[in-house]
């Protein structure tokens, strides 16, 4: 089977020290934490890749299915998996598999928590993903997306200096990213409807990179924990948050 994803999987996974991916993880991290029940809860991270947020959360103590398609990630999922406690590394499954199929897959199985972050980006329709997303958690249960925020592709090269590409993407809804590719942006009112439509109940959202995200390759400095409180801060409430590069929202099943 092609791997679509392994040209881009040696750049992504290089990309893991730069601040504008600390600034990601570390803050997706803190708002899955207002929203998840403590360990063991069980988590599936579709589109996990490497493992980046994943292992985080098993070395938490919370047990963690990664469902990614491609095999190049999977591979580099291991090789971290290698260097953790074993604890730690016995509490992280690989599955390979289409997070549209996730629930076939995975043989039906239901997660406290259903993760997909910056995946639907790569995706011309974010709908059956979401779809997909929501068949995996129970009554109760959250599904936590991370994407492109639509409304403020602008922002990032009209801070770099870039003005008439800033113009240009205005009225667009995709760019080119870091990686060399051009992915699709969602709105907050499409992204609401579409959680809505898939049985879910948004229970809150934030701005991911407002302040750092046009960096580029810089890597943290003595001044990250400085970063990471404005950031958070920032992507919690208007109007920053509403220019921030992603959007980090988190649904809950309704019960059914």
């Amino acid at each position: 089977m092609n791997d679509p994803f392994a040209k881009l999987a040696a750049g992504y996974n290089s990309s893991g020290g730069t601040l504008r991916r600390v600034v990601r993880h570390e803050l997706v991290d803190r708002a899955l934490a207002e929203h998840l029940s403590g360990p063991p809860a069980r988590i599936v991270d579709v589109g996990g890749g490497a493992g980046q947020q994943s292992i985080r959360l098993a070395r938490k103590g919370y047990e963690v299915t990664i469902l990614d398609p491609s095999p190049e990630m999977l591979d580099e999922a291991r090789r971290r998996l290698a260097s953790e406690d074993e604890d730690v590394h016995r509490r992280v499954r690989l599955v390979e598999g289409e997070g549209e199929r996730g629930h076939e897959v995975l043989g039906g199985e239901k997660f406290d928590a259903v993760l997909c972050h910056g995946v639907l980006m790569y995706l011309e329709d974010a709908w059956p993903m979401i779809q997909g997303l929501s068949t995996l958690a129970p009554s109760g249960g959250i599904v936590s997306v991370l994407t492109k925020n639509a409304s403020a592709l602008a922002v990032r090269p009209a801070l770099e200096g870039r003005y008439r590409d800033a113009l240009s993407l205005l009225e667009a809804d995709r760019d080119l990213g870091r990686l060399g590719v051009i992915t699709r942006g969602d709105t907050i009112e499409g992204l609401s409807e579409a959680i809505a439509e898939a049985g879910l109940a948004v229970e809150r959202w934030y701005g991911v990179r407002v302040f750092s995200d046009h960096l580029g390759d810089s890597v943290p400095g003595e001044d990250l924990p400085e970063i990471l409180e404005l950031e958070w801060e920032a992507g919690k409430r208007e109007p920053y948050r509403s220019v921030a590069r992603l959007i980090h929202m988190v649904g809950r099943r309704k019960p059914v």
